[in-house]
């Protein structure tokens, strides 16, 4: 059914006059006379009866109009779902309980009048795809991978170096640190059941492991943080690494320790992505938000870090 033949219906049913209804909507009044004439047509009935007064509408027309109506309503919500400035601003943040699902928290406490969608993607290509194509504005990830560089249409800054921690039970040899050597970790058991192979992560880790001499497994199903919590608290032979601004809640028998790793201090690079051409006005602000909380956070840090710095691998892109 065609949208402008029922618009013109309504417009010429609210006006109870075609010459009223052509003025409106900046057409002849010929033009309204055959949009009207195949809309009956189309629908097989009359719509309109014309007396000396103008249009009345017919009891099919009265029929036809709160439908009409609706038509016109739900032509107008489904142009403004994909209307940049009229549809949410739609981001990935891989995970709820991330760094990057924190800094969008933080941008909607900054900014509570934009409107969000928060999605969760799980690798790269697919997030990349998801931009290219429009199903989401941006995602957070890190880039890029060796022999993967980004498509030349997506853009892509640094907007965090999230330190680890090394998370181990009360009864692992290191439990007791204030923090710990990065070199003093080769020997330990680091146990990362959640890494996939193909992912970024999965690179990271590997390049983590082969620079310092670690041993990082990935054995055993996922079975989510939980039950990854629950293992490490009752054994005395495995660690995990965790992301500083990670957010968990163990039991308070488990006795889970996070121990800064320093001497250099590993950082898990998070980049923000989002596609060159994206006109999504809340994106630029976005951006800004996002500039403005890596300068505050490199602030806060810088002082904090030891004289050996910081790591992070080399295909990672710099700020």
């Amino acid at each position: 059914m065609d949208l402008d033949t029922v618009r013109t219906f309504v417009v010429a049913a609210d006006a109870g006059q075609f010459q009223e209804a052509a003025a409106e909507l900046a057409v002849t009044q010929q033009a309204v006379s055959k949009r009207i004439a195949a809309l009956e047509r189309n629908l097989g009935v009359r719509l309109f009866t014309r007396t000396a007064r103008g249009a009345e509408l017919t009891i099919d027309g009265q029929a036809f109009l709160p439908h009409a109506r609706e038509l016109l309503r739900v032509a107008d919500r489904a142009v403004a779902s994909v209307r940049p400035g009229r549809r949410p601003l739609r981001v990935d943040v891989i995970a709820s309980r991330v760094a990057p699902s924190g800094l969008m928290r933080g941008f909607h406490r900054a900014h509570p009048e934009i409107e969000l969608d928060v999605v969760m993607l799980f690798d790269i290509e697919t997030a990349v795809a998801a931009i290219r194509s429009g199903a989401i504005d941006a995602s957070f990830r890190a880039v890029a991978a060796p022999g993967r560089p980004l498509p030349e249409d997506i853009e892509s800054v640094r907007v965090l170096d999230e330190p680890l921690q090394l998370l181990t039970g009360p009864a692992h040899a290191l439990a007791g640190a204030r923090s710990v050597p990065l070199a003093q970790l080769a020997g330990h058991r680091i146990w990362m059941p959640g890494i996939v192979p193909g992912t970024e992560w999965a690179a990271y880790y590997d390049d983590l492991a082969a620079e310092f001499g670690l041993t990082i497994e990935a054995t055993g199903p996922n079975f989510g943080s939980d039950a990854l919590l629950d293992t490490i608290a009752d054994t005395r032979a495995l660690a995990t690494f965790m992301g500083e601004q990670t957010r968990l809640v163990w039991p308070a028998g488990h006795g889970l320790r996070r121990i800064p790793v320093t001497d250099p201090t590993p950082v898990y690079p998070h980049s923000f992505l989002w596609h060159r051409d994206n006109p999504h006005p809340a994106l630029t602000t976005l951006r800004a938000h996002l500039a403005a909380t890596a300068a505050a956070h490199l602030a806060a840090t810088a002082a904090g870090h030891d004289a050996a710095g910081t790591w992070a691998p080399g295909w990672a892109i710099p700020r």
